[in-house]
C-alpha cells in the first residue's frame, strides 16, 4: 500500500510507530501529513492490534523529491509518535551563544519524550511545549529558547528521539460524552458531575489542582463558590492576572466589580473609582498578605487563599491598573513563577481567562489533564488548537458552572 507519489521520490527513511494508532486516529494524521508534505509512504508492515486493549504497530517508508522535504515531514512525524527505525543516539550541538541554538534544533511538543544518549533511552525531563531539548550530565531536560547558554549541549534533528503521545481511547477517563471536547449547554450538568469526580479522585490520590482564573469569576458572582472550593481544600495553586484580584478586592470592600453592585445588578454612581480605591488601599498597607494580616481584607478569593495557604501568582500585563504590589510585571519572571507552581500538579481548571488559559496549557505536559471553562467555545478551541489536545472543554457561564461544581463537590 503506497501512496501515488511513492516512485518520484529521491530521499527515504523508515519510520516506524506503535500504539492505538487506529482509536485515536493518528494514524490518518500520519499518512494526510505525508500527502500535504507532497511526500509518499509505502506501508512495510502493518500489525493491527486484536482488541482494544492491545496496541497496534506499523513501519512505513517515507519518501521526498529533496532532503530537506524530507526532513520537513520527518519532523512531523516525530512529533506524532513516530521514530526512525534506524538505531541511532541524538544528534548533539553546542549552542553558540546565549538564547541561541543551531538551525536544526528539534523543537518539543508537550508529550512525554525520550532520547537516546549512548545506546540508552532517557526520560527529557520537565516536559513542555515549544523549548529546546538540552543534555546535560547525563540527563536531558527541556529548556526554553531564552534559557539556554553558550556551550549548552542541543538536541539537533530527529534521530534518536521518541515522542510518545497520549493516545485516546473510545471512553478515554469517561468522556467520551463530550463529542469533539466542547460540550454544548444541554451537557454541563454532566460535565460537572465528573469534573467534581476527577477532582475529588485527584485529591485522595495526595494530588495537586491548579486553577487558572480571570476576572469574569468575580463579575458573573462566581467568587463565593470559589472560595468555598479554596475552603474545602480544592484549589492547590491559582494563577491570574492582576485584574482577578483588584476585582475581588473591590468586591471585598465595597460589594461591587466593574462599579456594578453584585447583589442588584445595578450600577453604583461613582463606581467606577471603585477598583481604583480598591487598588489604592492595598497599596497603602504594603501588598494582599499585608493586607489580609492587618484586618483591612477581610473576605473574597485573595483573602481566602492567604489565610488557607494556597499558592497564587499574579502575572501583570500592559494594560493593568495599578498594578497590585503583589503582581509580577517581569514577563520572564511571572512565566518561571507559572511555571514553578505548576510543577507536578495533575488538574488545572481555566476559568473564563483566554490569554493566562492558553499561556499555562503551553506549559503543561500532555498527561495533565485540563478543563476550560468559557462563555465563547472559541476559547476552548484556541486551547486545542495551539497544541493542548488534553483539553476539556465546557462552554457556559463560569458564575454557574462554579455554582453547580460546588455544590456537586459538597453532595459529595
Amino acid at each position: 500500500m503506497a501512496s501515488p507519489r511513492s516512485t518520484s521520490q529521491a530521499f527515504s527513511e523508515v519510520v516506524e510507530a506503535e500504539g492505538h494508532l487506529i482509536d485515536s486516529q493518528i494514524l490518518n494524521v500520519v499518512f494526510d501529513t505525508v500527502v500535504r508534505r507532497h511526500a509518499s509512504f509505502e506501508v512495510l508492515e502493518f500489525k493491527i492490534g486484536r482488541s482494544n486493549d492491545e496496541p497496534s504497530a506499523i513501519s512505513m517508508r517515507i519518501s521526498a523529491p529533496t532532503e530537506q522535504a524530507l526532513g520537513e515531514v520527518l519532523e512531523e512525524l516525530v512529533a506524532l509518535g513516530c521514530r526512525l527505525a534506524d538505531q541511532h543516539d541524538a544528534l548533539l550541538r553546542d549552542a553558540e551563544r546565549d538564547g541561541c541554538v543551531p538551525d536544526d534544533f528539534y523543537s518539543t511538543t508537550n508529550h512525554r519524550t525520550l532520547v537516546r544518549l549512548k545506546g540508552k533511552w532517557i526520560d527529557v525531563q520537565h516536559q513542555r511545549m515549544d523549548a529546546v531539548v538540552v543534555v546535560a550530565r547525563g540527563k536531558a531536560l527541556c529548556r526554553k529558547l531564552r534559557d539556554v547558554r553558550t556551550g549548552d549541549a542541543v538536541v539537533c534533528g530527529v534521530a534518536g528521539i521518541r515522542v510518545m503521545p497520549e493516545f485516546r481511547d473510545r471512553d478515554r477517563l469517561g468522556f467520551a460524552f463530550m463529542t469533539n471536547e466542547i460540550s454544548s449547554e444541554r451537557r454541563v450538568e454532566v460535565g460537572v458531575s465528573r469534573i467534581a469526580a476527577m477532582m475529588r479522585d485527584v485529591k485522595a490520590e495526595g494530588g495537586r489542582i491548579a486553577v487558572v482564573a480571570g476576572p469574569v469569576v468575580v463579575h458573573t458572582g462566581g467568587s463565593p463558590y470559589f472560595q468555598e472550593l479554596i475552603r474545602e481544600g480544592y484549589v492547590d495553586v491559582l494563577l491570574a492576572g492582576n485584574a482577578l484580584a483588584v476585582h475581588d478586592v473591590e468586591q471585598a470592600l465595597f460589594g461591587t466589580s466593574l462599579g456594578v453592585d453584585l447583589d442588584t445588578g445595578m450600577a453604583i454612581e461613582g463606581g467606577h473609582r471603585h477598583h481604583m480605591r480598591a487598588i489604592n488601599t492595598i497599596c497603602r498597607v504594603g501588598g494582599l498578605r499585608q493586607a489580609v494580616q492587618q484586618g483591612v481584607l477581610q473576605s473574597g478569593v485573595m483573602y481566602e487563599c492567604i489565610r488557607h495557604e494556597v499558592e497564587y501568582v499574579l502575572a501583570g500585563s500592559i494594560r493593568d491598573d495599578g498594578p497590585l504590589p503583589d503582581t509580577i510585571m517581569d514577563l520572564r519572571a511571572a512565566q518561571d513563577r507559572y511555571a514553578a507552581v505548576l510543577d507536578d500538579v495533575k488538574l488545572v481548571l481555566s476559568l473564563s481567562t483566554m490569554l493566562h488559559g492558553i499561556g499555562v496549557g503551553n506549559m503543561l505536559p500532555s498527561w495533565v489533564k485540563m478543563v476550560c471553562v468559557d462563555i465563547n467555545p472559541a476559547v476552548v478551541t484556541k486551547l486545542a488548537d495551539r497544541g493542548s489536545s488534553q483539553t476539556i472543554g465546557i462552554v457556559t457561564d463560569v458564575g454557574l458552572f462554579l455554582h453547580r461544581l460546588a455544590h456537586k463537590l459538597r453532595a459529595a
